[in-house]
């Protein structure tokens, strides 16, 4: 008899220590524990929670942003990496699943950081990690763009497990790819973004696409977001002189769970800091799919073909010639980028 998982999950709203990166992990390590005295079996992050979000991008010119560029590249973290040790060490130690959003550094390119998730498993072994895919208007100026080899969904005790980051949860395409794997609980990590236009909800925005994905695809979705810390206020001060009035700006950030029917399970969290839990349970995932199975019975596959590149990106391939029994053989290498 099928047998679905029930867990309880956990939804970090939280700042980083700004531009810190094992200060931001040490904090996490914090989280982490603390989500799992209260039951949690997975703990979700926000994005880039490592060591924190580019918000000059949207306040200043790319040339005075440029010198922050450059303290973010130097801050950034290698995946796998010391920082990450000490989060994959604690989620060894509670017996967790965590989803943590990093600013992640490339190994062979001073001009490249990724947005990514990186997918830790109870044991505190490295699942996966997904780099977005397109970063998002003014985020331009800071990310790389990631490739298909991380539009991954991971068979776990919890259940399938994926994840997208902030804007990229709006794609349409990325989503399919996920639920199309049998995607059954996705983390959807977000940053607290007050600068939007005048007009915008930021909160109400982030809770209707983790509603659309939940509804379409019959799953679990939890969504982690930053919340704004006076020290990054203080730091973005240096910056303009009216940051302060930019990013204070409420209803910014969401964090709460949505169920297979597109409902709010437990209470949320708008703005403050704390976390959220939610019990999940995976039958609730059936009877939905009996009306909309969008990737089963309620869809054409004679009709509709997505296909998903997965190969690894890289910045170049080598070629060897190798000396072996009495002949030359070549061999191909890629250099690691995109793909490391």
């Amino acid at each position: 008899m099928l047998k679905l998982p029930r867990f309880r999950a956990a939804a970090v709203q939280a700042s980083p220590v700004y531009l810190d990166a094992s200060a931001t992990a040490e904090k996490a390590v914090s989280l982490v524990r603390e989500a799992a005295a209260n039951g949690a079996k997975l703990v979700a992050f926000p994005e880039v929670f490592v060591p924190g979000y580019p918000y000059w991008n949207w306040i200043t010119d790319p040339v005075t942003g440029s010198a922050w560029f450059e303290k973010l590249v130097k801050a950034s973290i290698l995946v796998p990496g010391p920082e990450l040790d000490v989060v994959r060490k604690a989620a060894r130690d509670t017996g967790c699943y965590v989803v943590l959003g990093a600013n992640e550094r490339s190994s062979v390119s001073l001009g490249a950081i990724y947005n990514t998730l990186v997918f830790i498993g109870p044991d505190g072994a490295l699942l996966g990690k997904h780099r977005k895919l397109v970063p998002t208007w003014a985020e331009k100026l800071t990310w790389t763009g990631g490739d298909g080899s991380s539009l991954r969904v991971y068979d776990t005790e919890i259940g399938r497990l994926g994840g997208l980051a902030c804007g990229e949860n709006t794609n349409t395409l990325a989503r399919f790819a996920l639920l199309g794997q049998g995607e059954l609980v996705h983390v959807a990590s977000y940053i607290s973004l007050p600068v939007a236009p005048a007009d915008y909800d930021m909160a109400e925005a982030i809770k209707l696409r983790a509603i659309a994905h939940s509804f379409e695809g019959k799953i679990f979705t939890i969504v982690s977001c930053s919340t704004v810390s006076e020290e990054i206020i203080a730091a973005m001060e240096t910056v303009v002189p009216d940051a302060r009035a930019r990013l204070q700006r409420k209803s910014s950030a969401f964090s709460g769970v949505i169920g297979p029917d597109g409902r709010v399970v437990g209470a949320p969290l708008i703005d403050d800091e704390g976390i959220v839990y939610a019990d999940i349970d995976l039958d609730r995932c059936i009877q939905p799919k009996q009306m909309h199975d969008i990737v089963g019975h309620y869809n054409r596959f004679d009709i509709f073909d997505l296909r998903v590149n997965r190969r690894p990106l890289a910045p170049l391939g080598l070629a060897e010639t190798e000396r072996g029994a009495g002949e030359e053989q070549v061999s191909f290498s890629s250099i690691p980028g995109q793909s490391e």
